[in-house]
């Protein structure tokens, strides 16, 4: 009888002990991204949603693998990942009247494609860019190495149908 039981804990700790080495293979030692997700208003929430059905599968040739959480607000390519979030904050770099855009040298304005960006570089390398002159704040990092103008180029045409021009609340 002692052996019927032990069988019945070796059967049950097998598929365990499967699902703990399944389990293993999948943890943080892989490269997924993750990202905090924006909260914006409902008007800015359902832009950013129109803007996830209509961005590129590839970005500077590399292909879709969006952060965790999902959220139709996140998107990502690559990894390491170029990470574009959607109804973000406004920089603060874009409200201080005190610090002019061109007086500060880690914040650059500039257009590609019909599309303003801030690029301000990233303490750790790489940089981030955010939408100007839209209704809505779209934020785009890039990491070291990767071709910003590639990333823009490829994002400015669904940002730009997506994205209306305007002012942001």
């Amino acid at each position: 009888m002692n052996l019927s039981r032990h069988r019945h804990r070796t059967v049950f700790g097998l598929p365990a002990l499967v699902l703990l080495i399944t389990m293993a293979g999948c943890s943080s030692a892989d490269d997924s991204a993750s990202t905090v997700v924006p909260s914006p208003g409902a008007k800015a929430a359902k832009l950013c949603r129109n803007l996830d059905q209509v961005l590129p599968s590839k970005v500077d040739g590399e292909s879709r693998h969006d952060p965790g959480p999902a959220s139709a607000l996140t998107a990502g390519w690559g990894g390491p990942a170029i990470i574009l979030r959607c109804g973000v904050t406004q920089p603060p770099k874009m409200i201080d009247p005190k610090v002019p855009v061109g007086a500060d040298p880690d914040a650059v304005a500039g257009g590609v494609d019909g599309v303003q960006w801030l690029m301000e570089k990233r303490d750790g390398g790489g940089n981030r860019f955010t939408t100007a002159n839209r209704l809505v704040y779209v934020e785009v990092t890039v990491p070291e190495g990767a071709d910003n103008s590639g990333a823009l180029i490829d994002l400015a045409p669904a940002v730009k149908k997506a994205i209306p021009v305007g002012i942001a609340d």
